[in-house]
């Protein structure tokens, strides 16, 4: 099994050399974010003040009371979505894809509230998977009947994996979406250009400080006054916590997962009025 994936791996290295070289720096990242993590005298929950009950500080952070309907439409949602999908022999969760984790159950319920408030007409989010977010946000744009969802994806190096990409999404939610293989590097900056303005991003691509600072400072321009951008991970680095500190988000909220000790962020985008004074 060992030797199939090495050949697997190597040739999607050598179709893919540009990818490649990116796989290979993420590696090194990710050594530097743990000297940087190392660095600090406290666990990374307290550096970023995490909240466990994360629903009343989002809506307080987005400006809206709670609680609120959507929160409890989720639950039904997402379980009904996991079911499914293990009637179909597919593993979900922790380490399930490759040895990485599908979306977490909080930070999916925050996307489903955000989207649902929002009602937004364009989001980007960078990671698929199985396409557990993705779907969630596909359900809320179709419940409002608006939006697309644009998806930018490296598939994973293990081409056994690649059937299982966006398995989460059912036929019929994606008329409203559009999937873009490849690096964010590669395919972030064009889409944003293309787009103009978005209202929603969500990051759950690699994890590293320097790929996560270079998806927030391209798409934190082109997010709408009001809009948001959600960071999954945000304790695999300290990227959110300096991004946040230089952007000045009109809000920001760091939370922790359901499952496993992860951490996720979010940033509201100041209001026009706010921003101008």
């Amino acid at each position: 099994m060992q030797l199939g994936y090495t050949v697997r791996a190597s040739s999607m290295m050598l179709l893919h050399p540009r990818q490649g070289v990116e796989r290979i720096r993420g590696r090194l990242d990710r050594h530097q974010d743990q000297r940087d993590k190392e660095s600090l005298s406290v666990p990374m929950a307290d550096y970023y003040r995490a909240v466990t009950d994360w629903a009343a500080p989002l809506h307080a952070t987005l400006g809206l009371s709670w609680p609120c309907p959507a929160a409890a439409e989720f639950d039904g949602l997402w379980d009904g979505m996991l079911a499914d999908l293990t009637t179909a022999g597919l593993k979900v969760g922790l380490a399930s894809y490759g040895g990485w984790n599908d979306g977490d159950r909080a930070f999916a319920g925050a996307i489903w509230c955000i989207v649902d408030h929002l009602r937004p007409e364009r989001v980007v989010e960078t990671g698929v998977a199985h396409g557990l977010t993705s779907r969630i946000i596909l359900q809320g744009l179709e419940y409002h009947g608006a939006g697309r969802l644009w998806s930018i994806d490296l598939p994973a190096v293990d081409s056994e994996l690649h059937p299982q990409i966006g398995m989460a999404v059912p036929p019929g939610l994606r008329a409203r979406w559009t999937y873009l293989s490849g690096t964010s590097r590669d395919r972030l900056p064009p889409l944003l250009d293309e787009l103009g303005e978005i209202d929603v991003f969500v990051h759950d691509s690699l994890h590293t400080g320097r790929n996560t600072r270079f998806e927030l400072d391209s798409v934190w321009p082109a997010i709408r006054p009001g809009g948001v951008a959600v960071v999954d991970d945000i304790d695999h680095s300290l990227a959110f916590h300096s991004f946040v500190g230089q952007a000045r988000p009109a809000q920001s909220l760091a939370a922790r997962h359901v499952t496993g000790t992860g951490l996720w962020g979010a940033a509201v985008k100041a209001a026009e009025h706010a921003a101008a004074t």
